[in-house]
């Protein structure tokens, strides 16, 4: 089950699985506290899964006037395969689009996660780049009425 939760619920998926070792407060990203900013979890029972955060953010590399960013998504790892982070992506997708039907998404993704979202009709911009102490990264993004 989806529903909308609090930043700090997020943390601990984030830990385990975006910075694995590294301390709690490492967790905490920009926009986490805005008010217009949307976090997600997914539930099995009790227990919070998975994670997606959704933020007003601009990018530079976009003329669009109506952005969010997609930070911190995240899937425990013994809940992989379930499709969870499809649920989450597409979830959001229909929050943005209640919203401002022309919000342009970008985020961050993982090099290793770009064809799991190009599946769902995202776009790469731009070279790939290092976030320090976590890994190489490449900007993705939708355009609406896509989303």
């Amino acid at each position: 089950m989806i529903r909308k939760i609090t930043a700090e619920e997020t943390y601990p998926v984030r830990q385990e699985v975006l910075r694995p070792g590294r301390p709690l407060k490492e967790c905490f990203f920009e926009g986490d506290l805005e008010e217009d900013s949307i976090h997600l979890g997914y539930f099995d029972g009790e227990n919070l899964v998975a994670v997606a955060t959704y933020v007003a953010r601009i990018n530079a590399l976009f003329n669009a006037p109506h952005q969010y960013q997609l930070r911190g998504m995240a899937v425990l790892q013994a809940y992989r395969e379930k499709k969870l982070g499809q649920k989450l992506l597409l979830e959001g997708e229909k929050h943005l689009k209640k919203k401002n039907p022309s919000i342009l998404l970008w985020f961050n993704a993982r090099e290793t996660a770009v064809g799991f979202y190009e599946k769902y009709g995202y776009n790469t911009k731009g070279p790939a780049f290092m976030i320090p102490n976590v890994c190489m990264h490449i900007v993705m993004y939708k355009n609406p009425p896509e989303l």
